[in-house]
Parts: C-alpha cells; sequence; structure tokens
C-alpha cells in the first residue's frame, strides 16, 4: 500500500514539473516575444491589418503649339459605404433624405439606393459600392450629402480616387501622342511624345494608408493622404491641330483610294524644325486604318529615287557633274556587268541636261554619273554623303528611331554595283523623318536643323524648361549648291516633263521629288513585287514655310503605285488646306487702322465687366457678344434674337439681380 502511494506521488510530481516547465516555455516564449521580437510582430501584424499604398499623380497636360489639349489626366472617383461605423440614430434620420440626393445625381430611384443601403447595414457590409466614375464636381458635391457629410467614421463615407488619361484628338496622332505605361516590376513601355517626355508629366506618387476589412478588401484610414501627390509638369508640344488635322484626313483617304498596307505623313516648319503634323496609319485585317506604329520615326526603308536629291547635291558639291551637262540616258537601259539598270520611261530620255534627269527622275543617267564620277574612288561618294549627316540618327527623345544605313566599301553588301544602285536609292535605307530632315536643309539654304516636337515645359503660368531650335550643321552644302537643287525640284512640278507636274497648281507653289521604290525585289516572282511611293518636298517653293514627306507602303499595283500618283496628291491637299487656312498677316497694316467706334465700345464694356452688380446693367447699344458676355457672368441666361447691337432688353436695368433668370435681348 505505501508503495502504490509513493509511485502515486512520484507520478504526481512529475506532471507537476512537466506543467511548470511547461509554464515556464510559454512564458519565456512570451517574453521573447514581448521583449525581443514585439517590433517584428507587430509590425507583421501591421501589415496584414494595415497597408500602405501609392496614389497616382494627375499626370501632366499635353498640349498643342496653341494650347489645345492633346492627352490630360481625369481623375475619376468610386463611392463606397462603411455600414457598420454609423450609429443607429444617425442612419434612420438619414437614409431618405441620402437616397433621395443619390436618387438626383445618379438617375437611379430613391428606393433602389435605400434598399442598398439597408441591406448594406443588415449585412454589416463595410465596402458597399455605391457608385462608380464619378468626375470632381459629382465627388465633391456627395461629400456634402446627408450622412456622408459626417465623414468616413461617422458617415461611412469610402472615397477611392484614380486617374484616367484622355485624348481629346481621339485617334488622331494617337501614336504620336503615345503613352507610358509601368509594370508589377517597375519596368517602362515608354511610346511617342506621352513617353519621351515622361519624366516631366508623370509627377510624384502619394501615399495613402488602408486597414484591410473583410474579403482581401482594403478601406482607407482618415480623411488625409499620409504623403500628397504631386502633379506633373505641363508639356507644350509642336503639333498644330489644324495642320495635324488635314494631315491625318489627306492620308488616310489616299491609303483608301489604294488599298496600301500602311503609310505616314511629316509636316515640319522649315526654319524651326518643330514637327506640326505626324501621322501614322496601318491597315487592319478588316480594311480600316489606325495608329498601329510610327512608321515616320521608326521604318528605315529603300528611299528609292527621293535619294537622288542626296546623289545630285554630293556630285555637284563635288564637281563630278553640273546641272547642266549632258548624259545619255542609253535608251532607258544601261548595262553594268550583268546588271541593267532601266528607267521608267520606255526608251528612256535620250541625250539630257543632268539637271533635267533629276526632273525626270532617270535611273540611268544617275547610276552612271555617280559609278563613272566615284568608280577610282568610291570612298569619296560615301564620305561626301556622311558630311551631309545622312548616315547618322536624329537622335530624338522619341524612342525607337530606326537606323540608318550606309555601306563604305569592304561593308558587308558591297559591291561593283553598290555606286549605281545608292545612285537612285537602293542599298541605302533612311527613315521618312530622317529623308524630310535632308530636304529641309536644302530648302533651308543648307542648314540642317534637328527635328522638334516640344517647345516647352510648363507648370501653370511658371515655364521649366524651354526648347529652341537645334542646328545639327550650318551648312550640308553650298548656298550655290542649294540654290541649283531648289530651282529643279521646283521644275519637277511647275515643268510639263517634270514627275510632279500633275500636281501643279497656278494658285499655289510647291517643290520637290517624287520616289517610287521597289519592295521585296529579291523574289523573282513578279506578283510579290511591291513598292514604296514617296514624295518629298517643301511650300512655297519661293520661300519655303513648311517641307513635307508622305510615304505609302504597298499600295494596290492594279490601282497605281508611282509616287506622283499616290503620294504626291497627299502633299499636294496638306500644301492646298495649309494655304487656305493661314492668315495672311503681311496684308493689312494694323498700326495704320484706327476704329474709333470699336475703341469706345470696348472702354464701354470694360467699364460695366469691372463692376459689381446687384441690379441688371444697362446694355442697350453695345455689341451682342459684349452684352452676352457681361449678362452670363452675372449668373443670366440669355436668348439672342438678331444681330447687330442691343435695341431692346426684356428685363429692364435696375431691376434686381435675383428676380431675373432669364433675359431676352434683340439686337439690330
Amino acid at each position: 500500500m505505501a508503495v502504490t502511494e509513493k509511485n502515486i506521488l512520484t507520478r504526481l510530481y512529475f506532471v507537476v514539473a512537466c506543467l511548470f516547465l511547461f509554464a515556464g516555455a510559454i512564458l519565456f516564449k512570451l517574453l521573447n516575444i514581448q521583449l525581443v521580437q514585439g517590433d517584428k510582430y507587430q509590425e507583421l501584424a501591421m501589415k496584414r491589418t494595415e497597408k500602405m499604398f501609392t496614389i497616382a499623380p494627375n499626370r501632366g497636360n499635353l498640349y498643342s503649339d496653341d494650347g489645345s489639349l492633346l492627352a490630360t489626366s481625369v481623375s475619376r472617383y468610386t463611392i463606397r459605404f462603411d455600414a457598420v461605423t454609423v450609429k443607429d440614430s444617425d442612419f434612420k434620420e438619414n437614409i431618405v433624405p441620402l437616397s433621395n440626393a443619390l436618387s438626383r445625381m445618379l438617375g437611379k430611384s430613391s428606393s433602389h439606393y435605400q434598399q442598398l443601403l439597408r441591406k448594406a447595414r443588415v449585412n454589416k457590409n463595410r465596402y458597399a459600392l455605391i457608385a462608380r466614375n464619378l468626375d470632381y464636381s459629382e465627388y465633391m458635391a456627395v461629400k456634402d450629402f446627408p450622412l456622408f457629410n459626417k465623414g468616413p467614421y461617422k458617415g461611412g463615407l469610402i472615397i477611392e480616387q484614380k486617374t484616367v488619361r484622355e485624348h481629346p484628338l481621339g485617334k488622331i496622332a494617337e501614336r504620336s501622342v503615345g503613352y507610358e505605361r509601368v509594370d508589377e516590376n517597375g519596368y517602362y513601355t515608354r511610346v511617342g511624345l506621352e513617353g519621351a517626355f515622361g519624366e516631366y508629366l508623370r509627377g510624384v506618387e502619394g501615399k495613402r494608408l488602408k486597414q484591410k476589412i473583410a474579403k482581401g478588401q482594403w478601406k482607407p484610414i482618415g480623411w488625409d493622404n499620409i504623403v500628397e501627390p504631386k502633379d506633373g509638369y505641363d508639356v507644350i508640344s509642336t503639333i498644330d491641330i489644324n495642320i495635324q488635322d488635314i494631315a491625318h484626313h489627306a492620308l488616310l483617304g489616299q491609303l483608301e483610294k489604294y488599298k496600301a498596307d500602311h503609310g505616314c505623313v511629316i509636316v515640319m516648319e522649315t526654319k524651326t524644325g518643330e514637327v506640326k503634323a505626324i501621322s501614322n496609319l496601318g491597315r487592319t485585317e478588316a480594311g480600316k486604318y489606325y495608329e498601329r506604329l510610327n512608321y515616320a520615326i521608326g521604318e528605315s526603308h529603300e528611299p528609292g529615287s527621293t535619294f537622288k536629291l542626296m546623289t545630285l547635291v554630293a556630285a555637284l558639291e563635288d564637281g563630278i557633274k553640273d546641272t547642266s551637262d549632258i548624259i545619255d540616258t542609253k535608251k532607258g537601259v544601261w548595262k553594268i556587268y550583268n546588271h541593267r539598270v532601266r528607267d521608267s520611261k520606255y526608251g528612256g530620255y535620250g541625250k539630257i541636261s543632268f539637271g533635267k534627269a533629276f526632273e525626270v527622275s532617270s535611273n540611268t543617267a544617275f547610276a552612271q554619273v555617280i559609278h563613272e564620277g566615284y568608280k577610282s574612288n568610291p570612298d569619296k561618294f560615301v564620305n561626301r554623303l556622311m558630311a551631309m549627316n545622312v548616315h547618322r540618327k536624329l537622335d530624338l527623345p522619341i524612342k525607337g528611331e530606326g537606323e540608318p544605313v550606309l555601306r563604305s566599301p569592304g561593308d558587308k553588301g558591297w559591291s561593283g554595283l553598290s555606286l549605281a544602285q545608292m545612285a537612285y536609292g537602293y542599298e541605302v535605307s533612311m527613315t521618312p523623318l530622317q529623308t524630310l530632315t535632308f530636304y529641309n536643309a536644302i530648302a533651308n539654304d543648307g542648314e540642317m536643323v534637328k527635328p522638334r516636337l516640344i517647345k516647352e515645359v510648363k507648370e501653370w503660368n511658371h515655364t521649366i524648361q524651354k526648347f529652341d531650335k537645334e542646328v545639327i550643321d550650318r551648312a550640308i552644302c553650298s548656298k550655290e549648291t542649294a540654290a541649283k537643287a531648289k530651282a529643279l525640284m521646283k521644275n519637277v512640278v511647275e515643268n510639263p516633263h517634270g514627275t510632279g507636274h500633275g500636281l501643279y497648281s497656278p494658285n499655289f507653289s510647291m517643290a520637290g521629288k517624287t520616289g517610287t521604290a521597289q519592295k521585296d525585289y529579291v523574289s523573282k516572282d513578279p506578283d510579290k513585287l511591291k513598292y514604296i511611293s514617296t514624295f518629298a518636298g517643301y511650300f512655297p517653293a519661293e520661300d519655303p514655310k513648311y517641307s513635307c514627306i508622305v510615304v505609302i507602303h504597298e499600295p494596290d499595283k492594279s490601282v497605281g503605285y508611282y509616287g506622283a500618283d499616290v503620294s504626291g496628291p497627299v502633299f499636294k491637299s496638306i500644301a492646298q488646306k495649309v494655304y487656305a487656312t493661314s492668315p495672311l498677316i503681311d496684308e493689312v497694316d494694323m498700326n495704320a487702322v484706327e476704329d474709333e467706334d470699336l475703341e469706345k465700345n470696348y472702354q464701354r464694356y470694360y467699364a460695366i465687366s469691372q463692376k459689381k452688380y446687384n441690379k441688371v446693367p444697362n446694355v442697350k447699344g453695345m455689341s451682342g457678344m459684349d452684352a452676352i458676355s457681361i449678362l452670363e457672368n452675372l449668373g443670366i441666361e440669355v436668348e439672342v434674337k438678331g444681330n447687330g447691337k442691343v435695341k431692346r432688353q426684356s428685363v429692364a436695368h435696375g431691376t434686381d439681380i435675383k428676380k431675373a433668370k432669364k433675359i431676352t435681348l434683340e439686337l439690330s
């Protein structure tokens, strides 16, 4: 018996000891967590229940040169309701007036919102959706609604903000305007102006603390942000909305007519290099066109006969030929080794001057001049082209500029045919903008300016940075050579034998060069042979203001493919409409014009508009536009009958403004 009791006591002591050890272990662990790892676990708990979210700032606006919006950021708001935080008394008192206010703003019935709010209350929903995609004025109104005006804690109001990028021009210039996107790893995709100048536009992110609630949802804590976001700067581009619209529709119409694969247009201001329009349109499988890729900047291709301008300038500068020297076009076929160079005109042009060879775009003449003139020293030709910057990229801020190709003797692909081939635009490669930059330099008497897409960066009315004219080369050639080239480009359009004569108009002058380059010519199958049709030049011919290039790829051969027929009409349409819409500022000397009545009317309008009124003013005798401006600024609705000056106003002057909701003006 004593042994049994002793065993029981031993076991009891063992159990008690184990319990003490277990309790000690728990106490040790608690102390360790509290004193040693407390901060760690507290931080972990906070991460699971509270989290800092970033707030995207409003991206700066992108403007055209006249201040029209190309891209803008718009804040949109989502309204949610925390049904748990609201007191019963507040909920019962405000549910009907709140539902009525929501109904008036959002359009659904008051009973719909009452049911929604009551259901959220019953289900203890802390994140009930009330409305999405509200603009700023609607958001501000919601904050003043019954119950919601008590704030996030007493009123249960939850506001979520997001920023949406909108393009007022729609699809016009969409690729040139571009975008900037960042993925979850922080890698940016930058396209067009938005991507090029993202460092100015994007702003600085803000911070907002949120609390985790049911079903993995996060609710903002408090009313204010931890760190307020800083909006981006505004960027003023060089794009002219009017010219952009003209270029877009002119290109679109021609692409549709010729069922082409894609094309582009660039219009640039000659003296400054400001790009006034840049349109890129590609064809979908359904036959529609949209801004698919930035062909104007990114697509490098063999330019064909538009390269004859570079060839002509090189030959004149090196003294290889002058424009009056005679060349035999060999009945339209010139054989070099086992290769035949052909003119587009069957039978050739006979014996013609080098200048006329440019105007009629004779391949045989240009191939002979360059091969014979440089065959003993082909490096001389290549070096001359390099001296004119033909081989250089433009180093644009927009990503994706195509690589120009200009081979030298010894390079892969160079052969005995290379000089002849390069003479009329093969075995070389340039983007449309690179080609236009050269043409613009000739129009500019030899001064090559860098194409520019941005004027300045602003924060409200304060200029952060200005971007001025940038000169690549003061003189790519002599003024004499430039003058000869300009005269020949004018003849291309004006002379009856010029390849661009079909574009001639006596009403406005143009100068340029046609180009028709074969594409996929390696294939022996004529059905697979495609074309690139180009027209490059400037207008007016006598005093160039704008340079322009039109490039259309793969027009339907059954409809047409020559540069003069396919691309030339786009160039002419742009020139014609820009002429028509350009103000003739030099025809009227405004300093010599004095209109005393106009000045008196303005002084009267200014005097009236500066006053503060409690009564309806007397606007009789004022111009209709001035009277409307004054009355509408006073909050009065205005109806107008007739034109001219105000003869009669329906509400007598001196009437209390509060009683004058609407006024009718009779003009004569």
